[in-house]
């Protein structure tokens, strides 16, 4: 007789309400002020890459002019466009954080349940974020580690 998963687990019997500590309720209201600082901070930070993003752009595209040896490529613009996308993912990461932090302050102080789910659920969002960035950054390190093998060994293959 196979066991199948909803034998292991009971179904839920109507909607119970779930009981929080004053202690987890302590904790949640102080993630919740630290989320939204950060928030906060994150924003600051994002308007700054945005302006460095075109400050370093346009230096970039003025130092290939007066150099003397000028270069038919100008990476001005992909600069811009590499510090654009690096400032939109850091929104999203701290919109996410300001969110949870902002729900959850008022969940906790009002005492209201959806509040504090959807202060939870933008919590999650910003770990699939993560999650789904770290998995893309792992492979390309690890693209990038085959590309410097395969150029490593052609390299050495033509030195000989």
């Amino acid at each position: 007789m196979e066991t199948t998963e909803s034998q292991l687990q009971p179904e839920p019997q109507g909607e119970q309400p779930l009981v929080l500590s004053q202690e987890a309720q302590f904790y949640l209201q102080q993630s919740g002020k630290w989320a939204s600082f950060l928030g906060i901070v994150g924003f600051v930070l994002t308007g700054f890459l945005v302006l460095a993003a075109f400050f370093a752009g346009a230096l970039m595209g003025i130092m290939s002019k007066m150099s003397p040896n000028p270069s038919p490529f100008n990476v001005g613009p992909l600069l811009t466009v590499i510090y654009l996308l690096i400032a939109v993912f850091y929104f999203f990461f701290s919109f996410y954080l300001y969110q949870f932090g902002t729900r959850v302050k008022k969940g906790i102080a009002f005492t209201d349940g959806n509040l504090l789910t959807g202060g939870l659920e933008k919590l999650k969002s910003f770990f699939k974020l993560w999650g789904i960035c770290t998995i893309v950054m792992i492979a390309l390190y690890a693209v990038i580690f085959i590309c410097a093998i395969v150029i490593g060994i052609g390299s050495a293959a033509l030195s000989h």
